[in-house]
């Protein structure tokens, strides 16, 4: 089953992994920004490893759906 969750932009269901994962990288990059400006540097170097693991699941084919097998 595909994950949803809800586009915050336009709160349509997003139904894509590599859309997810975009999302995700991105918000992952403006969290790990705001924590180093704070010295929360660990914090932030987690999050920026976070973002890094979300870029590279963003370019992953999606896999094979099991409830789609015919």
């Amino acid at each position: 089953m595909p994950v949803r969750m809800a586009d915050p932009t336009n709160g349509e269901p997003v139904v894509d992994r590599s859309a997810v994962a975009d999302y995700v990288a991105t918000m992952t990059a403006d969290l790990a920004a705001m924590a180093r400006e704070h010295g929360l540097i660990l914090l932030g170097q987690l999050l920026e490893m976070a973002r890094l693991e979300a870029e590279g699941q963003r370019r992953q084919p999606d896999p094979p759906d099991p409830s789609d097998v015919s």
